[in-house]
């Protein structure tokens, strides 16, 4: 029997997640420990944002087991957009230009979807 969509983008969520709780402690180490600098600090949450995505493509691949591309591409855009949400809600606003913001989309949605690719 499939499962629904809420559970399977939920479990994805879940995973993709912890992995970025996980990866930006680590980022955070190592800006601690090794006083990293602002560039490689930005470059170092885009890896974050694409290892999270990929993973929850994956983990959304597997669950779904048909149109897998299409729970990764999912995936990646809902994660996208809650963390669009959270940062309007934290920074009363966006302090970013529309590029970045793209950029972030392109990201989180093709890393996803590569993920669901794999599964």
């Amino acid at each position: 029997m499939e499962k629904s969509i809420l559970r399977i983008l939920l479990g994805a969520l879940l995973a993709a997640y912890l992995v970025t709780a996980l990866l930006l402690l680590g980022l955070a180490f190592g800006l601690y420990r090794l006083q990293l600098d602002e560039s490689q600090i930005s470059l170092g949450v885009s890896a974050v944002y694409i290892a999270a995505c990929l993973i929850g493509g994956i983990v959304a691949g597997k669950r779904a087991r048909s149109r897998r591309f299409l729970w990764g591409l999912a995936c990646g855009s809902v994660y996208f957009l809650i963390l669009l949400g959270l940062t309007y809600a934290f920074q009363n606003g966006f302090h970013s230009d529309a590029r970045e913001i793209a950029l972030s989309f392109l990201m989180c949605a093709g890393a996803g979807t590569l993920g669901g690719m794999i599964s």
